[in-house]
């Protein structure tokens, strides 16, 4: 059974996935009042203004909070960590945490995005900033 159901990206979130495709993470934020957020939408909630833009982020920040993944009927071959990371440009972003044993984990962990194939899907992943 996959993990991964494929996103289905539209008009709100399509750059964000095509940005995912290149090894980029980019986050969009408000055109008006520069707001960062995630996920997108087409309105901002600071301001209410439709006028948004992507930007190419650094893919840096630290943990916020994680939790071991347990698939009820089909486990992954090793634990998975689903993380929340905030993101040093100000958005919070789900991910898993990869290159680290559970109990190493602790809030405020450095960290740093890569792209990888999970069950096809190309997906931003994240790991110690002093990954090997």
């Amino acid at each position: 059974m996959p993990r991964v159901i494929p996103p289905v990206p539209d008009a709100d979130d399509r750059a964000f996935w095509d940005g995912v495709a290149d090894d980029r993470l980019l986050l969009q934020r408000c055109a008006d009042c520069r707001v960062v957020q995630h996920p997108p939408s087409p309105m901002c909630p600071q301001c209410q203004s439709v006028d948004r833009e992507w930007f190419e982020v650094s893919g840096r920040g630290s943990v916020y909070s994680w939790i071991q993944s347990h698939h009820p009927t089909a486990p992954d071959e090793k634990p998975r960590i689903v993380a929340l990371i905030d993101l040093d440009e100000g958005a919070r972003i789900v991910s898993n945490l990869d290159g680290i044993d559970l109990d190493a984990v602790e809030p405020g962990l450095p960290v740093e995005v890569f792209f990888a194939e999970v069950d096809g899907t190309k997906l931003p992943q994240f790991r110690p900033v002093n990954h090997g």
